[in-house]
């Protein structure tokens, strides 16, 4: 798979780097080449906006154009992230005007977007690399693992820009020789921004969730998104796992080698 630029988004590298060693750990076990840029906060696709539009339409823009300037796509480990970048650039695509504008202010740093960029989230470059070349690389099966996947919000949302496949998910997971449990709040949001707003409301959301998944046989929930990571390991019902981290696992490292000690919910441990 071509080299692409590895958009880390703010929570993970400042405050879950072990997930961005899961995640490059994984990557080159799979081949995937990705190298770094000095991207700036992505930025945030809902608070943000209502502070300036704008001003979030340059952000998004210059990252995007640090990859363009080297004639690379964006892989993205964060669904926040990645809905940002890639609403920048449906929108700057489809409106000239603001395109213009959006260059004018670029100029200040010697920076041009120009619409050449693809963004794409980590599921979608796994998925486009292909189960089988995932099953390839496995070399521990994780046939004690019963996993309920959490999408997130972000995810999918808005659908008409958005390429989010929750089977993509499954499909890797089951690559691992994890066990696939379904469950009815799936598509149910990990109550992350509500958390913000109204804490209660947010733990309510997430309890939810969590009892849907158990409830269902699952005894780990896996994760495609930093805030949900957050949200849901804090809760310390289930452990919580990364897809990245998942991916690694059965690849031949352990909890001990990506540091999952750091994770609030510690019992994956006895489960592996």
């Amino acid at each position: 798979m071509a080299d692409m630029k590895l958009f880390l988004g703010c929570v993970i590298p400042n405050r879950l780097p072990f997930l961005e060693a899961s995640s490059r750990k994984a990557f080159e076990k799979l081949g995937i080449e990705t190298s770094d840029a000095p991207f700036s906060c992505c930025p945030d696709p809902v608070g943000f906006q209502t502070v300036s539009q704008d001003a979030w339409l340059a952000m998004g823009a210059r990252n995007l154009a640090l990859a363009e300037s080297e004639g690379k796509d964006i892989v993205s480990l964060c669904n926040g992230c990645t809905q940002t970048l890639v609403a920048v650039n449906h929108e700057l695509k489809h409106d000239e005007d603001k395109k213009a504008e959006v260059n004018e202010v670029l100029k200040k740093v010697n920076k041009s977007y120009n619409g050449g960029v693809k963004v794409k989230h980590f599921v979608e470059a796994l998925a486009e690399l292909g189960v089988d070349k995932i099953k390839n690389a496995v070399t521990k099966q994780l046939s004690n693992l019963k996993v309920a996947c959490h999408p997130g919000c972000h995810f999918f949302r808005p659908s008409k820009i958005m390429n989010g496949n929750t089977q993509a998910i499954k499909d890797i997971v089951a690559a691992t020789g994890a066990t696939v449990i379904d469950y009815s709040e799936e598509e149910l949001c990990c109550g992350n921004g509500a958390t913000n707003t109204v804490k209660e409301t947010g733990d309510a959301i997430a309890k939810k969730k969590i009892d849907s998944a158990k409830a269902a046989g699952a005894n780990v929930l896996c994760v495609v998104c930093p805030a949900c990571f957050q949200q849901l390991d804090t809760k310390r019902e289930i452990p919580i796992v990364y897809l990245t981290e998942l991916l690694a696992l059965a690849m031949g490292e352990t909890f001990d080698s990506l540091n999952m000690k750091f994770h609030a919910e510690k019992s994956l441990k006895n489960i592996l």
